[in-house]
């Protein structure tokens, strides 16, 4: 069966991992969850990542959760983009979270980056989430 939201699902899955208060969680794999999880490693919101390769070339992903004094560092984690309603933005208007202190994800024509790298190299696209 396949899913209709996977990055959706991988937000749900990371949530509730910080909810459960574990360390990693994994979710199947794919190119676009990847490069989401790089912008949120490059920002700070998570330790990091492996891809664990599965037989019949599938690839599951290990997600390291990041956690400082006993609290998630993710306070909270928001689709924003969903299959049914996509949401894009102009460079000049990518939604800021939390006046500045969250970050936004956008998917551009250069790849998955932060709001404040896309305004900086003065792209718009689709807004995935929004991290704080």
């Amino acid at each position: 069966m396949t899913m209709s939201d996977p990055l959706g699902d991988m937000l749900t899955r990371i949530r509730n991992g910080l909810q459960a208060g574990l360390q990693t969680v994994k979710c199947p794999g794919s190119n676009s969850k990847m490069r989401l999880l790089d912008a949120l490693e490059s920002e700070g919101y998570i330790r990091g990542y492996k891809v664990v390769e599965l037989e019949n070339n599938k690839k599951n992903v290990v997600i390291e959760l990041k956690y400082f004094d006993g609290q998630p560092v993710i306070q909270n984690i928001k689709r924003v983009s969903k299959p049914g309603r996509r949401v894009y933005s102009g460079s000049q208007k990518i939604p800021s979270c939390r006046n500045g202190l969250g970050v936004t994800i956008v998917s551009t024509p250069k790849g998955v980056m932060s709001d404040a790298q896309a305004s900086q190299e003065n792209v718009g696209g689709e807004v995935l989430c929004q991290v704080y």
